[in-house]
Protein backbone atom coordinates (compact mmCIF):
# COMPACT_ATOMS: atom_id res chain seq x y z
CA UNK A 1 0.00 0.00 0.00
CA UNK A 2 1.16 3.54 -0.77
CA UNK A 3 0.25 6.57 1.33
CA UNK A 4 -0.64 10.07 0.19
CA UNK A 5 2.95 11.30 0.58
CA UNK A 6 4.05 8.73 -2.01
CA UNK A 7 1.21 9.67 -4.35
CA UNK A 8 2.20 13.35 -4.17
CA UNK A 9 5.65 12.43 -5.51
CA UNK A 10 4.08 10.70 -8.53
CA UNK A 11 1.58 13.24 -9.83
CA UNK A 12 1.54 16.94 -10.70
CA UNK A 13 -1.60 17.46 -8.58
CA UNK A 14 -0.55 18.90 -5.24
CA UNK A 15 -2.26 19.97 -2.03
CA UNK A 16 -6.02 19.57 -2.06
CA UNK A 17 -6.02 18.88 -5.80
CA UNK A 18 -4.34 15.53 -5.21
CA UNK A 19 -7.56 13.55 -4.79
CA UNK A 20 -6.31 10.10 -3.74
CA UNK A 21 -5.15 9.21 -0.23
CA UNK A 22 -3.97 5.61 -0.69
CA UNK A 23 -3.02 3.10 -3.33
CA UNK A 24 -4.30 -0.24 -2.05
CA UNK A 25 -2.95 -2.41 -4.89
CA UNK A 26 -1.44 -2.13 -8.33
CA UNK A 27 0.04 -4.20 -11.16
CA UNK A 28 1.41 -3.27 -14.58
CA UNK A 29 -2.15 -3.10 -15.95
CA UNK A 30 -4.36 -1.87 -13.11
CA UNK A 31 -4.60 0.08 -9.88
CA UNK A 32 -6.88 0.34 -6.84
CA UNK A 33 -7.08 3.50 -4.74
CA UNK A 34 -8.96 4.96 -1.78
CA UNK A 35 -9.93 8.54 -0.82
CA UNK A 36 -11.57 10.12 2.20
CA UNK A 37 -11.53 13.79 1.12
CA UNK A 38 -14.93 13.90 -0.60
CA UNK A 39 -16.57 15.08 2.67
CA UNK A 40 -14.06 17.89 3.27
CA UNK A 41 -15.86 21.27 3.26
CA UNK A 42 -12.68 22.81 1.79
CA UNK A 43 -12.49 20.36 -1.15
CA UNK A 44 -11.24 22.42 -4.12
CA UNK A 45 -13.86 21.01 -6.52
CA UNK A 46 -16.87 21.86 -4.33
CA UNK A 47 -19.34 24.47 -5.49
CA UNK A 48 -22.39 25.73 -3.63
CA UNK A 49 -21.34 23.52 -0.72
CA UNK A 50 -21.59 20.29 -2.76
CA UNK A 51 -19.23 17.91 -4.49
CA UNK A 52 -21.06 16.69 -7.56
CA UNK A 53 -20.68 13.28 -9.17
CA UNK A 54 -19.25 14.80 -12.37
CA UNK A 55 -16.04 15.37 -10.40
CA UNK A 56 -15.59 11.61 -10.20
CA UNK A 57 -14.22 11.92 -13.74
CA UNK A 58 -11.29 13.86 -12.25
CA UNK A 59 -10.86 11.14 -9.63
CA UNK A 60 -10.73 8.61 -12.50
CA UNK A 61 -8.21 10.69 -14.45
CA UNK A 62 -6.01 11.06 -11.38
CA UNK A 63 -6.14 7.30 -10.84
CA UNK A 64 -4.60 7.03 -14.31
CA UNK A 65 -1.91 9.58 -13.41
CA UNK A 66 -0.99 7.72 -10.23
CA UNK A 67 -0.77 4.44 -12.15
CA UNK A 68 1.37 6.03 -14.84
CA UNK A 69 3.70 7.42 -12.18
CA UNK A 70 4.03 4.03 -10.51
CA UNK A 71 4.75 2.33 -13.83
CA UNK A 72 7.40 4.92 -14.75
CA UNK A 73 9.05 4.61 -11.34
CA UNK A 74 9.00 0.82 -11.67
CA UNK A 75 10.87 1.10 -14.98
CA UNK A 76 13.36 3.52 -13.44
CA UNK A 77 12.20 6.30 -15.73
CA UNK A 78 10.73 9.74 -15.33
CA UNK A 79 7.02 10.34 -14.89
CA UNK A 80 5.54 11.52 -18.19
CA UNK A 81 2.83 14.16 -17.77
CA UNK A 82 -0.39 13.81 -19.72
CA UNK A 83 -3.42 15.85 -20.71
CA UNK A 84 -6.92 14.44 -20.46
CA UNK A 85 -8.36 14.61 -23.98
CA UNK A 86 -11.50 12.48 -23.91
CA UNK A 87 -14.07 10.85 -21.69
CA UNK A 88 -16.23 8.09 -23.14
CA UNK A 89 -19.19 6.05 -21.93
CA UNK A 90 -19.22 7.84 -18.57
CA UNK A 91 -22.11 6.79 -16.37
CA UNK A 92 -22.80 8.67 -13.15
CA UNK A 93 -25.01 6.70 -10.76
CA UNK A 94 -25.39 9.42 -8.09
CA UNK A 95 -25.85 13.18 -8.14
CA UNK A 96 -23.30 14.06 -5.45
CA UNK A 97 -20.66 12.42 -3.26
CA UNK A 98 -20.06 14.83 -0.38
CA UNK A 99 -22.80 13.16 1.65
CA UNK A 100 -21.24 9.66 1.59
CA UNK A 101 -19.78 8.32 4.84
CA UNK A 102 -16.42 6.54 4.73
CA UNK A 103 -14.07 6.03 1.82
CA UNK A 104 -14.65 6.05 -1.90
CA UNK A 105 -12.57 3.60 -3.91
CA UNK A 106 -11.51 3.30 -7.52
CA UNK A 107 -10.09 0.81 -9.91
CA UNK A 108 -8.55 1.74 -13.25
CA UNK A 109 -7.23 -0.53 -15.99
CA UNK A 110 -5.08 0.16 -19.04
CA UNK A 111 -7.20 -0.59 -22.12
CA UNK A 112 -4.86 0.65 -24.85
CA UNK A 113 -1.58 2.48 -25.02
CA UNK A 114 0.89 3.85 -27.50
CA UNK A 115 4.04 5.92 -27.15
CA UNK A 116 2.10 9.18 -26.79
CA UNK A 117 -1.34 8.12 -25.57
CA UNK A 118 -3.17 5.89 -23.12
CA UNK A 119 -6.76 4.85 -22.59
CA UNK A 120 -8.05 3.54 -19.28
CA UNK A 121 -11.30 2.23 -17.94
CA UNK A 122 -12.25 3.40 -14.46
CA UNK A 123 -14.87 2.54 -11.85
CA UNK A 124 -15.46 4.42 -8.61
CA UNK A 125 -17.40 2.82 -5.78
CA UNK A 126 -18.65 3.43 -2.27
CA UNK A 127 -18.88 0.05 -0.57
CA UNK A 128 -20.72 -2.21 -3.03
CA UNK A 129 -22.38 0.75 -4.81
CA UNK A 130 -20.99 1.92 -8.15
CA UNK A 131 -20.83 5.72 -8.22
CA UNK A 132 -19.30 6.28 -11.66
CA UNK A 133 -17.64 4.38 -14.47
CA UNK A 134 -16.27 5.12 -17.89
CA UNK A 135 -13.21 5.44 -20.06
CA UNK A 136 -10.68 8.24 -20.31
CA UNK A 137 -7.92 8.99 -22.80
CA UNK A 138 -4.76 11.03 -22.23
CA UNK A 139 -2.14 12.38 -24.57
CA UNK A 140 1.29 12.00 -23.03
CA UNK A 141 3.79 14.84 -23.22
CA UNK A 142 7.28 13.36 -23.08
CA UNK A 143 9.97 15.87 -22.24
CA UNK A 144 7.64 18.23 -20.37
Amino acid sequence: MLAREDILRLVPHQGGMCLWDEVTAWTATDIALRAFNHRDPAHPLRSDGRLRAIHLCEYGAQAMAVHGGLRARGRGGAVVPGVLVALREVQLHVARIDDLEGAIEATAQVLAEAETSQQYGFRITHGARVLAEGRAAVMLQPGQ
